[in-house]
């Protein structure tokens, strides 16, 4: 047990889980998307749709998508400055099943028109878990550099990025694979011990059968 773990994270309050993990789920959203948010839509579930509310959760959430840290004196008035940074945004109920109760979707667009589909959870303590993104399961932390590769589900994929991060350097912290069906769209998801280059990103964008590269950077 660290100290983190017994006295929690320093934050605006009041709720470690319901506060600042929902900045860091905005935060961390706002990374995946990579570039400024124009457009949320925000879904809550389970505690954060009945108490929300009430513990801040809403403007905590718009805040970390307005890229503000968990210690920011400036989380309350988050409505009024995603008005002025053109962060246009609506809240809703919903029930996404066998979830964490602190969790919530969002289908976020940027300013140049990128979409991204995110489903999230505040699992206590101040830390989070990104379950999916655009409807696959992802399951990561935000705690390391993490790549993220939509592709189909064919053979050489995996061999692929592995051997690029290894060319790179780059050490795998934790490898998981997901695939819809046989031969159909897949995901690997990650985690490292050091960032990637942005031309490498770039490079697995071109790959054929690579559908969609997403990059979660620790880095500003």
């Amino acid at each position: 047990m660290n100290l983190l773990d017994i006295i929690g994270p320093v934050m605006v309050g009041p709720s470690s889980s319901h506060t600042a993990g929902a900045v860091k789920i905005g935060r961390a959203s706002r990374k995946l998307l990579a570039e400024e948010v124009a457009n949320a839509e925000i879904f809550f579930h389970g505690s954060f749709l009945a108490t929300g509310k009430g513990h801040g959760t809403d403007k905590a959430l718009i805040a970390g998508l307005l890229g503000m840290e968990v210690d920011d004196p400036d989380i309350p008035n988050s409505y009024v400055l995603a008005k002025e940074r053109g962060l246009n945004f609506t809240f809703a109920g919903i029930d996404l099943g066998d979830v964490h109760p602190n969790s919530v979707k969002m289908n976020l667009t940027g300013v140049t028109g990128r979409n991204l589909e995110i489903v999230a959870s505040s699992t206590g303590g101040g830390q989070i878990l990104i379950c999916e993104l655009d409807g696959l399961t992802v399951n990561f932390s935000g705690e390391y550099p993490t790549l993220i590769v939509h592709n189909l589900d064919q053979p050489g994929h995996v061999t692929e990025v592995t051997s690029m991060l290894a060319h790179k350097s780059v050490n795998i912290a934790t490898i998981q694979l997901y695939r819809e069906s046989r031969g159909g769209n897949a995901v690997m998801v990650l985690e490292c011990d050091q960032e990637i280059p942005k031309a490498s990103v770039k490079w697995l964008e071109h790959l054929e059968g690579v559908l969609k590269v997403t990059y979660y950077s620790l880095a500003e």
